[in-house]
């Protein structure tokens, strides 16, 4: 018995190392993927609770809060109102499909697909889920915004998440050091504005904004550990994708005036 014990341990550890090997590409962004695959259930299994239940203490008080703060002053609905137009889903689209037009020009019809999969993929998935969960908006007494549809997930909080992502990692070849930082740190500061607009402007619940930034992140690691197998497949070296981008390859495409 322990000498099968030990027999079981070894395989268990030797499958672990086969998933975890750089040098073993496939066997890493397989289980990246599944990773990224799981974080999506795990996330929404709450979130899809919440939203099926009825009102929670935070989403009524965090809408009533900042609807009673932007009725009154009208000068900051205004600027968020601007604000979440100038970002909504089909800003997000059309520059997406802009900078996929711009990387074919450039070379890099691979990097291209990735980021227009990336959106369509997320944005269908928001689709579905917004018919499947069927969740009322917000019904304020004296709304100072309004939208048409289901609440759950934000289609603006889902873009905008999916859209930044798809710019930093598409264009991380092109900056080096602190420009990395600050595109991820402009990325963050997108989604989380964002995000608060929908909640402030009495158009979403809290747990509707939350759900669009997980789904939106979920996609992107799913596709970035996808092109990262693709990738592996043709014999090119891991890459970090956080610091490289998901195709680190195209720097000179992404580089080139």
């Amino acid at each position: 018995m322990p000498m099968e014990e030990e027999r079981r341990r070894r395989l268990a550890r030797r499958w672990m190392e086969a998933r975890l090997d750089r040098d073993r590409g496939r066997g890493l962004r397989l289980t990246v993927t599944c990773m990224a695959g799981a974080l999506l259930v795990i996330a929404f299994l709450p979130l899809l609770v919440v939203a099926r239940m009825p009102l929670n203490d935070l989403d009524a008080g965090a809408t009533a809060t900042l609807h009673r703060y932007a009725l009154t002053d009208p000068v900051v609905t205004d600027a968020l109102i601007v604000w979440t137009n100038v970002f909504g889903p089909w800003s997000w689209r059309i520059a997406v499909a802009v900078l996929a037009g711009w990387l074919l020009r450039r070379g890099a019809p691979r990097l291209a697909l990735w980021a227009v999969t990336t959106m369509a993929v997320g944005g269908l998935l928001g689709a579905g889920l917004k018919i499947l969960v069927d969740r009322a908006r917000p019904i304020l007494p004296e709304p100072v915004a309004l939208a048409s549809g289901e609440a759950f997930p934000s289609g603006h909080a889902l873009n905008v998440t999916l859209g930044a992502g798809v710019f930093v990692l598409a264009l991380l070849p092109r900056l080096s050091g602190r420009g990395r930082w600050t595109a991820w740190g402009v990325a963050l500061f997108l989604v989380v504005s964002v995000a608060y607009t929908r909640v402030a402007l009495g158009v979403h619940w809290v747990s509707d904004v939350v759900a669009g930034v997980v789904l939106g992140m979920a996609v992107i690691a799913a596709s970035t550990a996808a092109f990262e197998t693709w990738r592996r497949a043709q014999g090119r070296r891991p890459a970090d994708q956080p610091v490289e981008g998901v195709e680190p390859e195209a720097v000179d495409a992404v580089r080139r005036a």
